[in-house]
């Protein structure tokens, strides 16, 4: 019943007691659960499947390899894997794989990915809002007093936004300037004042926005040098 990189973390900790010469063979780990694993006969085939999924899965993540010098059916724990060394570790490092870094804006994905992996998740969306605050400022060539959603507001006035879009209507107008306003003043001002409690789902949902609004941002910023 176990997902595979939760049994994946059984497994590693059973592969980490070995000797750093001692190696496993996914043909015989199957096998023992096949042919002498103590479970009911009729359970065997879906626990070594099950089994299977979860080497699958430590291969990809990297957290084992074969052996160099040996047989491609030898493997050992990659230094990776030793590092993780208790269940804290390893689910912050699962936890990592969640996030997008190919789909983020490069300003945000340099800076957060470091400390995403330690866990650091309210450190990570902070810092993702603060470059969209940093962008909006530099794109709309405003000065270093003007922050926060006072700051959203004025890059976004329906009326004389320098990053408002002129092609649309005034409800859709005030719609963005709404969203730039909302994102700052719930998502990265109480960050700044007080400690929060933030999930790695909850981070990478919040990331990805602000790897948004940055995008967004930057069309505007395209779109306005072609307007009169």
């Amino acid at each position: 019943a176990l997902e595979p990189e939760e049994l994946g973390r059984i497994l590693l900790e059973k592969f980490v007691q070995l000797s750093v010469t001692d190696y496993v063979r996914r043909d015989n780990l199957a096998n023992d659960v096949l042919q002498d694993s103590g479970y009911p006969q009729h359970l065997r085939q879906g626990v070594a499947e099950a089994v299977m999924e979860a080497w699958c899965w430590l291969e990809h993540a990297g957290l084992i390899r074969p052996q160099p010098e040996t047989s491609a059916q030898s493997w050992h724990v990659s230094r990776r894997g030793r590092l993780l060394r208790n269940k804290n570790e390893f689910e912050t490092y699962r936890k990592a794989s969640l996030l997008p870094m190919q789909l983020l804006h490069p300003t945000i994905a340099q800076k957060i990915k470091a400390p995403f992996g330690r866990g650091e998740y309210d450190t990570c969306v902070f810092i993702a809002f603060r470059e969209v605050e940093v962008t909006v400022r530099q794109v709309g060539k405003f000065s270093p007093t003007d922050i926060g959603t006072g700051l959203m507001r004025k890059a976004f006035n329906i009326e004389s936004g320098p990053l408002t879009d002129g092609t649309a209507v005034d409800a859709e107008k005030q719609a963005l300037s709404d969203l730039f306003a909302g994102a700052i003043g719930y998502y990265k001002n109480p960050g700044s004042h007080r400690n929060v409690v933030i999930t790695a789902d909850e981070a990478v949902e919040l990331i990805c926005l602000a790897s948004r609004l940055i995008k967004t941002v930057e069309l505007r910023a395209g779109n306005s040098e072609g307007e009169t």
